[in-house]
């Protein structure tokens, strides 16, 4: 029996004021964090970074408790709530790789660590720019092609084989790009930083910083990300506040997780196996959403199984490798 899979999401009416609740306050969260908390740049430690991770992950799991009340009277509300919450941690999971590539890219255009926020302010904010664009139409298409979740699902899982095989590095120069070799021919560029600033006046004439190239190659990064989680997502929910709610707070606070992990990362081993995992889940869960409708309860529980045991799986390793009888410390 072939299963209508519209019908198994959340079936909800966006009240008028919505939107503009979500725009205001995610906007209202961007401009404290720049213009308060970060209005001057300094090196950021790892006491601030794990704080501002506390915050902003309470801020993203806060939301799940907005969108119940939002829709609390009509028949889907709980399931709105269930598909936010699962979505949020698929992007905050396929997410933590941006982390990993960040570190390169500020590593190989050695980014001094009091600019990096900077960066990554106007990077996120360029993403959730993108992500609204990706996400209204792919819900468009997933409504009017409804088996275009079957490329989607065959492309997911295709990558989670590609990060299981090689790991997701990628050698390729950051510098090197036909996007940055174009940038670099078309933007006038100065060598020299001014602070943190990402357009600068060299003897009266306006010039893009190595800041602003950073910048460009930051969001190339998001827009290739953006090609796996937005699908992915798209797996848990079909109602587009609920998905661009769940990847705009998993994403906004990818920068206090990069400080947080930026030295660490090569310690959690087994992260990107967890990722590989759950992008050929997701994907097998889009292949056979046309005749199956996985339970969102169920993948809510597995995306937490799957992350709990790579971190717990990565600590444990980490303890015995680095331990003081190993003799690796």
């Amino acid at each position: 029996m072939i299963a209508n899979s519209q019908n198994e999401f959340a079936d909800v009416v966006v009240p008028g004021w919505g939107w503009p609740a979500l725009i205001g306050i995610l906007s209202a969260l961007l401009l404290v964090d720049i213009l308060v908390v970060h209005r001057r740049a300094h090196v950021i430690k790892l006491k601030e970074a794990a704080i501002e991770s506390i915050v902003w992950i309470s801020f993203g799991v806060a939301f799940m408790l907005v969108v119940w009340w939002m829709f609390r009277g009509q028949t889907d509300g709980h399931q709105a709530g269930i598909e936010y919450i699962s979505g949020y941690l698929i992007e905050k999971s396929l997410s933590i790789d941006n982390v990993f590539v960040w570190a390169m890219i500020f590593s190989h255009f050695k980014v001094p660590r009091q600019f990096q926020h900077r960066v990554l302010f106007w990077g996120i904010f360029g993403a959730l720019v993108m992500r609204l664009i990706f996400i209204f139409l792919g819900v468009a298409i997933i409504e009017r092609f409804d088996y275009v979740l079957i490329a989607f699902g065959a492309f997911l899982i295709y990558t989670g084989f590609g990060v299981l095989r090689h790991g997701g590095d990628d050698d390729t120069n950051p510098s090197d790009t036909r996007t940055m070799r174009l940038f670099h021919r078309f933007v006038p560029t100065t060598d020299e930083l001014d602070g943190q600033k990402l357009v600068t006046r060299v003897n009266g004439k306006r010039m893009a910083t190595p800041l602003l190239a950073v910048l460009v190659v930051v969001e190339i990064s998001d827009l290739i990300f953006a090609v796996d989680s937005v699908p992915a997502v798209l797996a848990v929910s079909h109602e587009q506040f609920i998905v661009f709610g769940a990847n705009a707070f998993a994403i906004m606070g990818l920068r206090a997780l990069y400080f947080l992990f930026a030295d660490i990362k090569d310690r959690f081993r087994y992260l990107k196996l967890a990722i590989s995992i759950l992008l050929m889940y997701v994907g097998a869960k889009m292949l056979v959403a046309h005749w199956y409708h996985m339970p969102t309860l169920f993948s809510l529980g597995f995306i937490l199984t799957v992350m709990t045991v790579a971190i717990v799986a990565s600590v444990l390793h980490d303890r015995k490798h680095y331990s003081p009888q190993s003799g690796n410390i």
